[in-house]
Formats: structure tokens, C-alpha cells, sequence
């Protein structure tokens, strides 16, 4: 297995970083005020996509007496679709929020009245049209709160450089703080110059995290109603985790053959040449042919010895008869780095899990006597879930406890030299794929120096 376990070195912090604490940088930013701006662009864009969906359905419902709401509703649902397009590229520019497209239209077939069926039946053109009616309400109250909330803010930092124009064009000594129709109290413009000023310094510095909180909402309904829904992502992630299996299948294929092309294969070839070479010469020379014979004899056991080594690559007889713990307990032996197995199971997992995780760590033992130049390594298997919900997906046991069925865990680990990633493109690359096509999950941790910890997660599918 062609696993980098290189040193990384960690990269020297940056010289000459920011001296003023972020806090005070935060209204200031670049950050801060994109989202302000978004929160002004609602409101107009807002009125614009609730004008729209309110003339939409009130038109398509006007005309289904006549049939033609129908396809009225269905080209509205896409100018919805369009609306929601432009909204996902203000969020990308304003708000740094990348969110894809939803899935797109599939007619059954050609033709005008598939693809209105196609829109209709699209969940993502109702969410888009449900964007236009909950957006006006949130957007209506964003723009009045951040407008005033970052005016008044702004104002008042600023009210001393010109509190003068109180008391000079005003006619008023300073600001009014109490009066009864009698008894008038006025602050001084000093005074309320620190005060104000003071006041405003809170309000600003506040500024940026309120803006954050009230655009958290709009990224919430950007991604939740315009982006691809959870089923759609999932059928993503399904065909992206089949391709994975199809190429790994693909490649023990070719693995298997090239091993029987080279190894077993050719070697039963020689056999063969081997003992025709005998049978002629067991006449004239019967002494050479027992020699030959006796070759041929070794080539034999040489030759089932690699077929049972494939046989144990395809999947080991241990497995299937004795279970994981056995089969891991021999594939240590096998290690030339000491391996020491605690295996912690009261039953089996599926047979195509339990084949995945021996497999696992066939190549993470691999890795270690290859890579890592270690003296001794640990495996640990255990299952983390509840025991009473150890059934099989759809179950009678885990549809009653209402509780997923658990994972199971390993973690190989070994006291090696480290660097071991993820990110090289390497085996633990493959590894981490092939485990993520069964929703499977590999974490690592490999600090230059060692040790190195590698933990894999499985469903149980017991």
C-alpha cells in the first residue's frame, strides 16, 4: 500500500500580524459590511419576489377555470427558479455562501406537457415559491432593525464631533434629559458628548456579531428552500459511493488476474513443461525424471500456496467460519511488526462489513510494516451502540428501540515514526474512500515523530 508517512513540518506563523484585537477591527471589515449591504438588498428584492409569487398564484388560480393555469403556474414556478438563481449568486457575493443548484428537471419525455409536469412535481420550484413569501416578512424586519441599529450606532460615536450644532443651532443649552412642564434638566454638551459617544462605541462594536446572527437566518433559507434538498444530496452521495465501488471492484478484478497471470498461473505452465519433460525421459534416464518429478513436486506446493494466499486476498475461510476476532488474531501473526489484537464483540456484524473491516486492517498492518518503522502496533475492535438496537436495518429489534443500530470501530495504532495523511493521494486516499462508499468513516492521527492512531468507523448492519 503506497501510503506517504513523510515529516510534515509545521509552518512557521506569518510575521507582522494584526495588532488591534479583532473586536475592534469587526466593524470595519470587509465582512461586516456585505452583510449590511445584504440586509439593506432584501427588502427591495424581497418586495419584488413576494409582488411576484402573490401575482403568480393569484393568477394561476384565476385561470384554472379556463385549463390554462396550469401552464401558467408552471412557467411562474420557473421565473421562481430563475428568482432563486439570482438570490443564491447574492448570497455567493454578499455573504461568501456557496450554495449548488438544485436538482434539475427531468421530463419523462419530450414534449411541452412533460416538462410542465416536471415543474409541478419538482419539490424544489415549491421551495423556491415559498422563499418568496417567507423572505418579505424577515427581509421587512432585517432592513429596519440593521438600518436603524447601525444609524443610531454610528451617530452617536460621532455625536462629538458635532455636538456643537446642539446648543449653536438649536437654541438649547445641551440635550434635554428630564422636564415636567416646569423643572427642565439639560445635560451639558460635554458631558453629553462622552455619553453619546460611549453609547455608540457599544452599539458599533455590537454591530458586526447582530449582523452575523440576522444573516445566519438568511443563510438558513438560502441553503434550506434554494439549495438541493437533503433526499437530492443523498442521491448524489449514492452515486458518487457507487462509482467508488465500482472502480474498487474493477481493480481486485484486475488484481486477481494479474496475480494468477504471473504467479499461479505461470508457474503451473512450467509445471506442466516440467513433468512432460519427465514422462520423455523416464525410459532412457529414470533417475533425471525422479529428480524432474520431485521438482515438480515442490513447483506444486509452491503454486497452491499462492492460490490459498489469493484465496485468502479474495476473502479468508477463517472469516467466513470463525468470525473477526480469529481472523484478525491470524492476520497478526502474519505481521513481521509485533501486533497485539483485543477484539470486543458479542456478535457478528454483516458479512460484507465484517469482510470490509479485516480487509481495513490487512492494509493499515500493511502500511505498518511497510512505512512506518515501527516496533509494535495495536488493534482494537469494538462495537459502540446500544446492544438492544443491534438488529438489521428495518427490523423488528431497531424499529422498536426507535435507536440506530451502532458502529462498528477499530483503531489500529503503532509507535512509527508518523506523517501518516489522508491528503496525499495515497493508499489511506483509497482506504477512505472505499470505507465512505458504505457510509463508513477513517480519521487520522499521525503527528511527525508518531505515534500514529488510525481509527476507522463502520455501520454494524448486524
Amino acid at each position: 500500500m503506497d501510503t506517504a508517512y513523510s515529516a510534515h513540518r509545521a509552518h512557521p506563523p506569518r510575521p507582522g500580524g494584526h495588532r488591534v484585537p479583532a473586536g475592534l477591527r469587526a466593524p470595519f471589515s470587509g465582512r461586516t459590511w456585505r452583510e449590511f449591504l445584504h440586509l439593506c438588498l432584501s427588502l427591495p428584492v424581497a418586495c419584488v419576489a413576494f409582488a411576484y409569487a402573490v401575482t403568480l398564484v393569484g393568477l394561476s388560480a384565476g385561470l384554472l377555470i379556463t385549463f390554462l393555469g396550469v401552464p401558467v403556474l408552471a412557467g411562474g414556478l420557473l421565473g421562481a427558479r430563475g428568482l432563486g438563481a439570482l438570490e443564491r449568486a447574492r448570497a455567493a457575493a454578499l455573504l461568501r455562501l456557496d450554495v449548488p443548484a438544485p436538482e434539475p428537471l427531468r421530463p419523462a419525455k419530450p414534449g411541452p406537457m412533460a416538462w410542465i409536469a416536471a415543474v409541478l412535481k419538482s419539490g424544489a420550484s415549491w421551495r423556491h415559491l415559498l422563499y418568496a413569501f417567507v423572505l418579505f416578512p424577515w427581509a421587512l424586519f432585517t432592513f429596519v432593525f440593521a438600518l436603524t441599529f447601525w444609524a443610531v450606532g454610528w451617530s452617536l460615536l460621532t455625536f462629538p464631533l458635532w455636538y456643537w450644532i446642539v446648543p449653536s443651532y438649536t437654541g438649547l443649552p445641551g440635550i434635554q434629559l428630564w422636564g415636567d412642564g416646569g423643572t427642565v434638566l439639560y445635560a451639558s454638551p460635554t458631558v453629553s458628548a462622552i455619553v453619546s459617544g460611549a453609547c455608540g462605541l457599544l452599539i458599533v462594536l455590537a454591530g458586526p456579531w447582530v449582523f452575523r446572527a440576522l444573516t445566519q437566518v438568511d443563510r438558513l433559507l438560502v441553503r434550506g428552500l434554494l439549495g438541493p434538498s437533503p433526499l437530492a444530496n443523498r442521491v448524489i452521495e449514492l452515486e458518487s459511493d457507487r462509482g467508488v465501488v465500482v472502480d474498487t471492484a474493477a481493480a481486485d478484478l484486475r488484481r486477481i488476474e494479474r496475480d494468477l497471470h504471473d504467479g499461479a498461473q505461470a508457474r503451473l505452465v512450467a509445471l506442466a513443461m516440467d513433468l512432460g519433460l519427465a514422462k520423455e525421459k523416464l525410459a532412457a534416464d529414470p533417475q533425471a525424471a525422479a529428480r524432474m518429478v520431485d521438482e515438480a513436486h515442490g513447483e506444486v506446493k509452491i503454486a497452491l500456496q499462492e492460490l490459498r494466499d489469493l484465496a485468502r486476498g479474495i476473502h479468508p475461510a477463517i472469516l467466513t467460519d470463525r468470525g473477526l476476532g480469529p481472523a484478525l488474531s491470524a492476520l497478526a501473526g502474519r505481521c513481521p511488526v509485533p501486533v497485539t489484537v483485543h477484539v470486543d464483540l458479542t456478535r457478528r456484524p454483516a458479512p460484507a462489513i465484517e469482510g470490509i473491516a479485516y480487509f481495513t486492517v490487512s492494509e493499515l498492518l500493511q502500511n505498518v510494516a511497510k512505512h512506518s518503522g515501527a516496533d509494535r502496533a495495536t488493534v482494537d475492535v469494538w462495537h459502540d451502540g446500544d446492544d438492544r438496537a443491534d438488529g438489521p436495518a428495518g427490523s423488528p429489534e431497531a424499529a422498536g428501540t426507535g435507536r440506530p443500530a451502532g458502529r462498528l470501530m477499530l483503531l489500529v495504532s503503532d509507535d512509527g515514526r508518523g506523517g501518516a495523511t489522508t491528503e496525499s493521494g495515497g493508499g489511506l486516499t483509497g482506504l477512505a474512500e472505499r470505507l465512505g462508499s458504505v457510509d463508513g468513516l477513517l480519521v487520522v492521527d499521525s503527528p511527525a515523530g508518531g505515534p500514529t492512531a488510525v481509527t476507522a468507523e463502520l455501520p454494524w448492519r448486524g
